[in-house]
C-alpha cells in the first residue's frame, strides 16, 4: 500500500509516493520541469491561475503512476501541502472566478496596515497573534474594494491547498491552521475571526466549512478519477500551508524545534507552547499542524525574502556552472572573506526589518584583492549572518531553540553556510533528506494524531548528517560584527 502527497509550489506542484508501512520514498517527481509563470501585470503583482496547479497535479500523479509502475488501488490515501497565504475564490458552480492572488503579491499591504490600526496593535496581538498584513484576509478585501462585480459571484474564498482538494473530492472546506495562515483565525476565542472580516466589510457565509487537518475531508469523486487517475473513493486526509508542512515533514513538532528552509527566500520555523508574543509584524504566528485548543502549539515563522536567489543571481551572472562549482571556490577563501560583506536582501521588502526594502549590497569591495570566489564566500557568509541575525530576534521573543532540523537542499548543501549558521547560534543543525511532498505523502497515514511511525520513519528514512558548531568562533563572530554594522548603517538611511 502507498500513500500519495503534494506539495503545490509557485514554481511547480511536487509529487511523492511512500510506502505505507515504512515511509519509504517510492517516487518524487516535479511537473512542470521549467517553472511555472507568475502573472505580474502591475508592480508587486503576483498571480496564478489555480486551475494551472490542478493541470500539473493530474499530469504529475499519472506520470508517478507510470514510472513507477504501481497499482493506483493500492494508493490509500492522499495529504496536500500548498503555498501558503494565496486567496483562491470560487462561484457557485466551484469555478475559479480569478486568478489566485499568490503569497508573494504585496498589492494588500495598506489594507492590513490601516486595518492593524484601527482594530489596534494589543486587539490584534492578542486574537490573530499578528496584524492583518499583506495575507489572505486582507487580498480578499482588495478584491471586495477593486472588482465589486466579481466579488460579489463569489460562493466561498480559500487558500490554494483547499481548492486542490476541492478538485479532488467536490468539497468546499478548510482547516484552522490555514485559516490561521490566512489571518482568518480567532485565537483568544477559537474561532473564524469573524471581527476581522467584519471589519473588511466581509459576509462570514463566504467561508468554507471548517475540518480538522488530520481527518477524511472528502473521497476522490469520479471526475476527479478520470483526470487524475487515482480511483474513485481514496480519502484526502491530510493539508496544510507548505511551512508547517516542511516542519512535519522534519519531524518538527514540539516545542523548541526549529525547521529552517533555504530556498529562494529562508524561513525559520520555530514550534512553541508560548502563544505570547511581543512581535506581531517581524515574526508571524500560525496554528502548527498539531495545534489544539487545550494544547496550543504554534508556528513562529521569521523569514528572509533574500536568501538563496542571491546566490542564484551570482551563479547566473557570473559564468558558474553549478552551485557545487561555488561552493568549492568558496570553500579556498578564509572566514570573513578577506573584508567583503554581502547584505544579501534584494528580493524585494523584508519583514523582519518592519518591510524596508534594503536592496543587496558589496560592502567593502576590493577591486585589487577580491575575486569571484569571495563573492561567493561573501554571499554564503551574508545569508547565514541574516539567519543568525533573525534568530536573536526569535529568542528575544521568548522563543526556545533546542534542536534545528533543515532539508538536504538549496543552501543546507553547503559546508560553509551550514557551519556558519550552527557556529553563530550555538545549535547543532540536523540534515534530513526529505521534501515537503514526502512529508505530506506520510502525514495522510497520521491517525487521531498519533506521530509515532511518522517520527521513526523520518529518523530512520532520512536523517543524512549532522553540523556541529565550531568551538574556534572569534572569526566567525568579528565577520558577523563587521557585517551587522554595514547592516545597520545601511538601515539608518531606509
Amino acid at each position: 500500500m502507498y500513500y500519495i502527497g503534494y506539495d503545490i509550489g509557485s514554481s511547480s506542484v511536487k509529487v511523492a509516493l511512500v510506502d505505507a508501512i515504512t515511509g519509504k520514498k517510492v517516487i518524487v517527481l516535479n511537473e512542470p520541469e521549467t517553472e511555472m509563470e507568475i502573472i505580474a501585470p502591475y508592480p508587486n503583482w503576483a498571480e496564478q491561475d489555480p486551475n494551472v496547479w490542478w493541470q500539473h497535479v493530474c499530469t504529475a500523479t499519472k506520470k508517478a503512476i507510470k514510472v513507477t509502475g504501481i497499482n493506483a488501488s493500492t494508493i490509500k490515501g492522499i495529504g496536500i501541502s500548498y503555498q501558503m497565504h494565496g486567496l483562491v475564490v470560487v462561484d457557485k458552480q466551484l469555478k475559479s472566478l480569478r486568478n489566485s492572488i499568490i503569497w508573494c503579491d504585496s498589492r494588500a499591504v495598506e489594507i492590513g496596515k490601516n486595518a492593524f490600526n484601527k482594530i489596534g496593535e494589543k486587539e490584534c496581538a492578542t486574537r490573530l497573534l499578528n496584524s492583518p498584513a499583506n495575507f489572505t484576509a486582507s487580498k480578499l478585501k482588495w478584491v471586495r474594494d477593486n472588482e465589486p462585480e466579481l466579488y460579489n459571484k463569489i460562493y466561498k474564498y480559500m487558500l490554494p491547498g483547499d481548492f486542490i482538494a476541492m478538485q479532488f473530492t467536490g468539497e468546499v472546506n478548510t482547516t484552522k491552521n490555514g485559516l490561521s495562515e490566512g489571518i482568518l483565525w480567532d485565537f483568544k476565542n477559537d474561532e473564524l475571526a469573524s471581527f476581522l472580516l467584519e471589519h473588511y466589510g466581509i459576509s462570514a457565509d463566504l467561508t468554507p466549512t471548517i475540518v480538522s487537518n488530520f481527518t477524511n475531508q472528502g473521497i476522490v469523486t469520479q471526475k476527479a478519477s478520470i483526470a487524475s487517475g487515482l480511483p474513485v473513493g481514496i480519502p484526502v486526509n491530510y493539508r496544510a500551508g507548505d511551512q508547517p508542512n516542511n516542519a512535519l515533514s522534519l519531524n518538527v513538532l514540539k516545542h523548541g524545534e526549529v525547521a529552517a528552509t533555504g530556498g529562494t527566500s529562508g524561513v525559520v520555523y520555530a514550534v512553541t507552547s508560548n502563544v505570547e508574543s511581543k512581535e506581531t509584524s517581524r515574526i508571524n504566528h500560525f496554528a502548527h499542524v498539531n495545534y489544539t485548543q487545550k494544547q496550543p502549539i504554534l508556528g513562529k515563522l521569521l523569514n528572509i525574502n533574500g536568501a538563496g536567489i542571491q546566490y542564484r543571481w551570482l551563479k547566473d551572472n557570473l559564468g558558474v556552472s553549478s552551485y557545487e562549482e561555488m561552493n568549492r571556490m568558496a570553500s579556498n577563501i578564509s572566514v570573513g572573506s578577506d573584508g567583503l560583506s554581502l547584505i544579501p536582501f534584494g528580493n524585494g521588502s523584508e519583514r523582519m526589518y518592519n518591510n524596508k526594502t534594503i536592496g543587496t549590497h558589496f560592502c567593502n569591495l576590493n577591486l585589487n584583492k577580491h575575486t569571484k570566489a569571495h563573492l561567493f564566500r561573501a554571499a554564503l557568509e551574508g545569508i547565514a549572518f541574516s539567519f543568525a541575525y533573525g534568530m536573536q530576534i526569535l529568542k528575544d521573543d521568548n522563543t526556545t531553540i533546542n534542536v534545528i532540523r533543515a532539508g538536504n537542499d538549496n543552501l543546507f548543501r553547503s559546508e560553509i553556510f551550514s557551519i556558519t549558521v550552527a557556529t553563530l547560534i550555538g545549535h547543532e543543525i540536523e540534515i534530513y533528506n526529505t521534501t515537503g511532498a514526502v512529508g505530506a505523502a506520510r502525514a495522510a497515514g497520521v491517525i487521531d494524531g498519533d506521530f509515532t511511525a511518522f517520527k521513526n520513519n523520518s529518523i530512520t528514512n532520512d536523517l543524512v548528517k549532522t553540523y556541529k558548531p565550531l568551538k574556534e568562533k572569534a572569526l566567525y563572530l568579528l565577520a558577523y560584527e563587521q557585517w551587522k554594522n554595514e547592516l545597520e548603517t545601511i538601515l539608518k538611511h531606509k
